[in-house]
């Protein structure tokens, strides 16, 4: 597994993208850039959701936590899954008739409806920030895979190679949008699984042992277990944190995520929509199990040849793929991480275009012609793959795990606030006084933050995990119920 090897893989794998690209981009207009005309295959769209969903940091991280210890050990991880079924549920069979009802571009419009202004500007702020730091995280990963074991031994500069890495994502997206990444998800979700598929055969196969050999194997083993019900509330398995937590996460990361539901309401109905959005979760609960038995097969695999396990577990996948089995595995890991990454970076990159114009430069509303805005929506698209470039070399210059793992968390605070603000609009006939509504969302992540930095002294080792996002969205939603009030019937009519 030489670098020009390597290289050459990533060059040709580039290449099929871009002809994709180039087929499915061809006169593309900003409809097709933003919702792909409304006549996405609802098939096709579950598919390639489930590398959306996934992301380089699941490629690579969900394999080693299973042996690390700590939060998601084992195979405790499955109950965050599993409450991903349900907050599917809540996404086809509540927000998606309300978008399609509504004819939806942007989400974030129905906050200018229903609650005015500042709250449809604060989400969709919100959610620029969030998808900024959350896909600039993904492809700092991929970067330092590639600079380490391909570009890096050539010579060429870690600032190259992200620069490389965002131009390749500008080049195959900047044309079709979001109707070329369907199918460029399609294809990156397939490279995923069957990069995961053939490192376990290829894990069985140096353990000599067949599949149900291998299931032995995962099911004797320490990392088996599913559920954690005996730790109580201080344990950060839990099942009831995870499970609650995994359905708010979602219904947060996806139904209340511009990325994720621009793909959802490029559909042409609704019930293809939520034929694809429950395909999807379906699909998605085993692609989840499988990350989690290669993690399994990884340590197991490590401690049969007497591995030392790396410092940081997320390096083991990685470590094994590419060192110590054989060529095409590597071949295979190194594609399934670049589709892993671009898969959810190419798609918030045309997400973070289209929110910007729609929510920002009121493309919908404005009078100019279609020609102009496509030109402004080509320098939007150039602007934010510069911001992406910045953030990531942000990233590398702080070189701390620990600090940037703080930043990411703080990105997901700043989904509370979404959370709080869809509720308050869905649950309530209220208004609310506008002038208050940006203080309260930003006060909102602030006071769950210093709640979860000393949860466990005041709550008696109670820490909040993945119900920090509960806690958010609550404590928006009451505080805007204290600026909120009621409108007259006649006034309504």
């Amino acid at each position: 597994m030489t670098p020009t090897i390597i290289l050459g893989v990533i060059i040709a794998y580039f290449l099929l993208l871009i002809g994709i690209s180039y087929l499915t981009g061809k006169n593309a207009d900003n409809d097709q850039f933003f919702l792909a005309g409304r006549k996405s295959n609802w098939l096709v769209v579950a598919f390639g959701m489930i590398g959306a969903s996934l992301s380089g940091v699941t490629f690579i991280s969900v394999p080693g936590t299973v042996g690390a210890g700590g939060a998601n050990q084992a195979f405790s991880y499955m109950q965050v899954v599993f409450g991903y079924l349900l907050g599917y549920a809540v996404i086809a069979l509540v927000l998606m008739p309300l978008y399609y009802r509504m004819q939806l571009t942007s989400i974030y419009t129905y906050l200018e409806e229903r609650l005015g202004l500042s709250a449809y500007k604060t989400g969709a702020a919100y959610f620029l920030l969030s998808r900024i730091l959350g896909a600039s995280f993904r492809l700092y990963l991929v970067a330092i895979v590639l600079q380490n074991f391909v570009l890096g031994p050539m010579g060429i500069p870690f600032w190259a190679t992200v620069a490389a890495t965002i131009l390749l994502i500008w080049v195959y997206t900047f044309r079709g949008g979001i109707n070329t990444i369907i199918w460029t998800d399609t294809l990156q979700t397939l490279s995923m699984l069957v990069a995961v598929v053939i490192t376990i055969f290829s894990i069985g196969s140096a353990l000599e042992t067949d599949i149900g050999g291998m299931i032995d194997y995962v099911q004797n083993s320490e990392y088996s277990q599913i559920f954690f019900f005996e730790g109580g509330w201080s344990d950060p398995n839990n099942f009831f944190k995870q499970f609650i937590g995994g359905a708010l996460i979602t219904i947060v990361m996806t139904g209340l995520d511009q990325d994720m539901m621009q793909k959802n309401l490029s559909c042409p109905t609704i019930r293809d929509a939520q034929k694809n959005m429950f395909t999807f979760s379906a699909v998605l609960v085993f692609a989840n199990f499988l990350f989690l038995s290669l993690g399994a097969l990884l340590y197991i695999y490590a401690a049969n040849v007497g591995l030392s396990i790396p410092a940081q577990s997320d390096e083991l996948y990685p470590m094994i793929a590419l060192q110590h089995l054989s060529p095409m595995v590597g071949i295979v890991f190194i594609i399934g991480l670049i589709a892993a990454a671009y898969s959810s970076a190419d798609s918030a990159l045309t997400a973070l275009t289209t929110s910007f114009c729609v929510d920002f430069l009121d493309f919908e509303k404005s009078d100019v012609s279609e020609e102009e805005k496509k030109k402004t929506r080509f320098r939007v698209h150039i602007g934010f793959s510069v911001l992406l470039f910045i953030v990531i070399l942000i990233f590398n210059l702080i070189n701390d795990r620990a600090v940037i793992s703080q930043l990411l968390k703080v990105a997901g605070y700043t989904y509370g606030p979404l959370l709080g603000l869809f509720a308050f609009g869905m649950l309530t006939d209220l208004k609310v006084n506008n002038r208050w509504v940006i203080p309260i969302c930003i006060a909102a992540p602030i006071l769950t933050y210093l709640l979860d930095l000393f949860s466990a002294s005041i709550f008696y080792g109670f820490q909040f995990g993945y119900l920090n996002l509960a806690v958010n969205g609550l404590l928006t939603f009451v505080g805007l119920l204290t600026i909120s009030y009621h409108v007259p019937k006649t006034e309504e009519d």
